[in-house]
């Protein structure tokens, strides 16, 4: 295996690099050769380069949200390895927090969290970097990036030019963004807007509020907030450990549904002939006309339990967490995504209800 670092001299040199490796499934075939940029100009370098040459091109993070065909990529990746972060006062209690796309997240929070600044704890415990949070509006436990979000850097893949775009112009909506399936654009960096004095945001979400001993809409310090939402995580796999396989696993697979008010009304007479009129159904208010449902709720009524296996047992769901589909030894990207259709079929055939992958899936569809 050749790993080629930019500058780019040997750019056009060819390798068989496994992606298994670089994603936490740990599932994929190889790329035909990979590029590791460590500042924002040899990332830029890179991107340019391959274009350049007509190669199809793969930006690689931390590989927690991808689901990469066991054909593996037949281009060049680019492996995102830039770093680092700067916090800049700007009033009023506010501290700007700027960070390059190749940092770890977790990491991030976590130095946010050791200099007192609340905003980012209730979004510990993600893997992955910074670069793929804007893109995602990475979400959990009541925050969404697009409430800390307030710029990004990116290089635009048309023209080359690198520029600096404000979080309102991005789309950032439910685990989505107008960077999300597109390939037009690299984030470079992200800025965040924190709080000073070591207070976390308001916490909104109830089962973390629980555990807290909090009312929901409380304030509590930064390092409490963290310390219980890893607490969590953990309890549900969601914490990247080689040693469980529970968290070879790219998170959620599916994103919680949007839906329609006449869909809802039709879930709704579906749970009821299921299940019984006075089943209470988990539903969140989404926007004008639009209702969030739990797609783990869903999961498991239509049938799938923790732990429920699939193709010869080498994957299944999380014994944890439903929404997690995991690698549980000697599976194949097609056997993860056999159980993804059985589960989605299940789902749909239950309550009239689709459910959507929230991975980006490489060369491959479910």
């Amino acid at each position: 295996m050749t790993v080629v670092t930019t500058p780019l001299s040997s750019a056009q040199a060819r390798a068989s690099v496994p992606l298994a490796e670089r994603t936490t499934l740990r599932l994929g075939g190889p790329a035909t050769t990979l590029l590791r940029a460590t500042t924002a100009a040899e990332l830029v370098e890179a991107v340019r380069v391959v274009d350049a040459n007509g190669e199809p091109l793969l930006l690689l993070g931390g590989g927690s949200n991808l689901v990469v065909a066991d054909s593996g990529f037949a281009g060049t990746v680019v492996q995102v390895a830039t770093t680092g972060r700067r916090a800049d006062p700007l009033g009023d209690g506010l501290v700007q927090f700027t960070v390059e796309a190749g940092e770890d997240w977790d990491s991030v929070v976590a130095e946010a969290v050791a200099q007192g600044l609340g905003g980012l704890e209730c979004l510990s415990g993600i893997p992955g970097l910074v670069g793929a949070t804007p893109v995602q509006n990475v979400g959990a436990y009541g925050v969404e990036i697009s409430q800390v979000l307030t710029s990004v850097d990116l290089m635009d893949r048309a023209s080359g030019r690198v520029h600096q775009r404000h979080a309102d112009s991005l789309g950032l909506a439910y685990r989505t963004s107008v960077l999300k399936g597109t390939d037009h654009a690299v984030v470079l960096r992200a800025r965040f807007a924190l709080t000073a004095g070591g207070l976390s945001a308001p916490i909104k979400y109830a089962e973390l509020a629980r555990m807290l001993g909090v009312e929901q809409g409380a304030r509590v310090p930064v390092d409490t907030a963290r310390k219980a939402v890893l607490e969590l995580r953990r309890g549900k796999g969601m914490v990247l450990d080689a040693a469980d396989h529970d968290t070879w696993s790219a998170g959620s697979f599916f994103t919680n549904p949007l839906v329609d008010d006449p869909t809802l009304a039709g879930v709704l007479i579906r749970v009821a002939e299921r299940m019984g009129v006075d089943v209470d159904v988990p539903v969140y208010p989404a926007g004008s006309g639009y209702s969030k449902l739990s797609a783990a709720w869903l999961i498991e009524r239509a049938g799938f339990g923790k732990g429920h296996l699939g193709p010869g047992g080498r994957v299944g769901l999380s014994t944890k967490h439903t929404l997690a589909l995991t690698n549980r030894g000697g599976a194949t990207t097609e056997d993860l995504l056999e159980l993804a259709r059985e589960v989605r079929d299940g789902v749909r055939a239950a309550f009239g209800v689709e459910l959507h992958p929230e991975p980006v899936l490489v060369g491959c569809r479910f």
